[in-house]
């Protein structure tokens, strides 16, 4: 599907949906919370980077409600969504404002940067605090790269917090693109929003690479729908152990960055 469709048909809620932060922002902000405060976090006072924020403001604002410092977005391919962004303006005008058809943040309260993050330096984007994603890992082409970079952005007491789903996005069959060669998922199965097909191990590897303390929460997973399609499952997604690869949602808790280099 062409890039230009698929964000015509996400934007209308119509085939592909929006994820959390985007439909229900309130929920996602009340998600962040909660699990920071069980570690031992809160957010007052902190800056915060939301990676992958899909160009709505909504959860920006949320976060700087519950007292946030400054909250950064950061996407490389989602500009500001103006139209929906309008939609907020009522309830949050006391952090953007609108310049004729566009909706820009009201002050530096809102920082937004559309760029590969692994190009930015340290005086383009402050260090934070937090940073948050829901559902975007899954989307990533380079897993290590980008973590690195965030990892180096983060201040030395700072922690990471991501929700990231493991299945095939065609949800009725959440291990089908399991099953396929990369060369047949790369050519012509995967979709325009990229899956990158990574498991349970593979994140663990990549966090425990950039951070000194990584927990990671197996929130879902599906057993039945994993043996229904074990014996097509390609090997090198198989650990053997079922309770690791019939996982379809992790939480991933990393804190205390390791040094660069």
């Amino acid at each position: 599907m062409p890039d230009a469709l698929a964000r015509f048909l996400l934007r209308r809620n119509l085939i592909i949906h929006p994820g959390l932060e985007t439909s229900q922002p309130q929920a996602a902000a009340a998600r962040y919370q909660e699990v920071l405060e069980a570690s031992g976090y809160s957010i007052p006072g902190k800056r915060v980077l939301i990676f992958g924020y899909g160009g709505h403001f909504a959860l920006g604002c949320m976060l700087l409600r519950q007292g946030a410092r400054q909250v950064l977005l950061c996407d490389r391919y989602a500009p500001p969504d103006h139209p929906r962004n309008i939609r907020l303006l009522p309830e949050f005008a006391d952090y953007l404002r609108q310049e004729g058809d566009q909706v820009i943040p009201l002050n530096d309260d809102i920082t937004l940067l559309q760029a590969d993050i692994r190009q930015v330096s340290p005086v383009e984007l402050p260090a934070v605090d937090y940073a948050f994603t829901t559902s975007v890992y899954e989307h990533l082409d380079d897993i290590e790269g980008i973590t690195r970079a965030m990892a180096a952005l983060t201040l030395p007491g700072g922690l990471h917090l991501h929700f990231i789903d493991l299945r095939d996005h065609f949800f009725k069959y959440p291990f089908e693109m399991l099953t396929f060669s990369e060369r047949t998922w790369r050519t012509w199965l995967n979709p325009t929003s990229n899956l990158n097909r990574r498991r349970l191990p593979d994140y663990q590897r990549v966090f425990e690479k950039y951070f000194g303390k990584v927990e990671i929460q197996v929130l879902a997973s599906d057993p039945a729908a994993y043996q229904r399609v074990y014996t097509r499952i390609r090997p090198e997604f198989k650990t053997g152990d079922i309770q690791v690869d019939a996982v379809t949602l992790i939480q991933v808790c990393a804190s205390h960055p390791l040094p660069a280099g």
